[in-house]
């Protein structure tokens, strides 16, 4: 495993390194290059990577640098300050989304249980995406960036309880816990990552 993970990691660095060159003399963000490198890369795309296992241990290789970034660019003291902008906020920006694309699936023909799940799905923002960009230019500092990356961290907490909702909305057997049970299970992991 040690030796594919060691290949992994060459066939991914050489790959991205010509790609992210190639976006920067266009000027394109080359945050774009490395996830057209990823998906060139993986199983969907040329190949190159097909080991599942290694996949998954270099995504969560990703996300725990992403925090380890978020933790740096980012305080606990930062975020009370910010709290009613983000609690508000980021209540607002999941709600009304959620709501408007729901009913847009609905309208398209979906169950209500796909359209509630794609509704979430879509009002979740790339916190990596989102992070990259500010520091790229240089706005991670600024108000609206704070307030950005406030409402991202409110969204990673929200998914935590959109996941414990997802056997319940695909109806599988055994999830009879009540919705309140549900939401105060995922409060519960959420804050545990504080």
């Amino acid at each position: 495993m040690a030796t594919n993970l060691l290949t992994d990691l060459l066939i991914i660095f050489g790959l991205s390194i010509p790609v992210v060159f190639t976006f920067s003399k266009l000027k394109i963000a080359p945050l774009i290059g490395f996830l057209l490198a990823g998906i060139l890369a993986g199983p969907f795309g040329f190949g190159l990577i097909r080991e599942i296992g290694n996949i998954e241990f270099l995504a969560e290789i990703g996300v725990v640098l992403l925090l380890f970034t978020i933790g740096i660019e980012f305080s606990l003291r930062d975020l009370l300050q910010l709290r009613r902008i983000v609690i508000f906020g980021g209540g607002l920006q999941l709600s009304i989304t959620s709501v408007i694309v729901a009913l847009i699936f609905l309208w398209l023909g979906h169950s209500r249980e796909a359209s509630i799940f794609l509704g979430f799905l879509v009002a979740l923002s790339s916190t990596a995406i989102v992070l990259k960009l500010l520091q790229e230019k240089g706005e991670i500092y600024s108000l609206h960036g704070r307030t950005s990356l406030g409402i991202l961290i409110f969204q990673d907490i929200a998914a935590v309880i959109i996941i414990l909702l997802i056997p319940v909305l695909a109806g599988t057997p055994g999830t009879e816990k009540s919705f309140l049970e549900l939401i105060l299970q995922g409060l519960g992991s959420s804050c545990s990552l504080f």
